[in-house]
């Protein structure tokens, strides 16, 4: 079955086509600080058989986190704790990737400062949240080289791969949708416009995050709503992004409140359109439960690996559980053989 068949790209080897997805936990300190129930989670999903375990994300400054206890990699002190993160996925056959994020007008951390939050333009998510101030040039400045440094940092902490996150309305993908960039200078306007900061982004990780080790960009490539992003404009933005990105990793949605028809992989189609259109590797994802639907996905060549979010958060165990079922053989930990012997089917 293909959902079990490795997959290579550049240094990256992935034991199967599954990947866990950056999902926040919230429980880092205000410190940014890694815990053991991150190390606990993350080590579970690689020791439940899943190919690829990206790690949250994860703020490349203080008021870039979503909220006061989100992960941060802003600080040198915090790479020990991502390195043991990294190591535990590791230690049970997974690929390590982690996810660098810069939440713009979606940070609510430090609540009690109303000059906290930046964003391409001053429009508040919503009334719960903040009225964002104008990122100005300089802090624009300071963002990139963020991100730079967060791969550095990540880097250092011995991540196999590595993500930037431009999707589900934080600070690049706020920048990239007309709905939330009204700026009139180079930053603002046309779709290369407003696709310069994450083009600056990608360059600065780039000089940073070596040339053999796999770079996955993720992008909402429809904001489902009206004068917003469109999955044929993000092929444009995708098409520039080709020379610095390896996998492009297809969500939608986030940069506004939208209503949304969910069904089971409601997603796919917009990760089937990038990869086919523009040519690039993809991600999909989008309420995926089923190994079946797995199958459809790869085998119709819709992507190339596929996300399980909720899936492997309820069942960490899932890829080793759907192999045993099938009587597929695949590398179980010691500790758990017991409940995979072949007598057991």
């Amino acid at each position: 079955m293909k959902t079990f068949e490795s997959y290579e790209l550049k240094n990256l080897k992935l034991r199967n086509r599954v990947v866990f997805p950056p999902m926040d936990l919230y429980c880092a300190g205000t410190d940014g600080l890694a815990t053991d129930e991150h190390f606990v989670h993350y080590s579970s999903r690689a020791a439940g058989g899943t190919g690829l375990v990206i790690v949250e994300a994860t703020g490349v400054v203080p008021n870039g986190r979503i909220s006061d206890n989100c992960l941060g990699i802003w600080d040198d002190s915090q790479v020990e704790g991502l390195k043991r993160l990294a190591g535990g996925i590791q230690r049970y056959g997974a690929a390590a990737a982690i996810q660098l994020n810069h939440a713009g007008r979606k940070c609510t951390a430090n609540g009690q400062d109303s000059t906290y939050t930046v964003a391409p333009s001053p429009i508040a998510f919503d009334e719960t949240y903040r009225v964002p101030r104008e990122i100005t040039h300089e802090e624009i400045r300071e963002a990139v080289e963020a991100f730079r440094q967060g791969a550095r940092r990540a880097l250092k902490a011995g991540f196999d791969a590595l993500e930037v996150h431009g999707a589900h309305g934080y600070l690049i993908s706020e920048f990239l949708s007309p709905l939330t960039n009204k700026r009139t200078d180079e930053y603002g306007g046309s779709t290369a416009n407003r696709a310069r900061f994450l083009l600056e982004v990608l360059q600065a990780v780039r000089e940073e995050w070596p040339a053999d080790k796999a770079l996955l960009l993720r992008l909402s490539a429809t904001d489902h709503l009206e004068g917003g992003m469109n999955k044929e404009e993000m092929a444009e933005i995708v098409n520039m992004a080709k020379p610095y990105v390896d996998i492009f990793h297809i969500s939608s949605g986030g940069v506004a409140l939208a209503r949304i028809k969910l069904f089971p992989g409601y997603q796919v189609s917009l990760s089937d359109y990038i990869r086919n259109t523009c040519q690039v590797p993809t991600i999909a994802v989008g309420l995926i439960r089923q190994l079946d639907q797995v199958e459809e996905i790869l085998g119709n060549g819709r992507a190339d690996l596929v996300a399980l979010g909720r899936e492997l958060f309820r069942n960490p165990s899932w890829v080793n559980q759907n192999a045993f079922a099938r009587g597929i053989e695949v590398e179980v930990p010691a500790i758990y053989r017991e409940a995979f012997l072949p007598k057991l089917r």
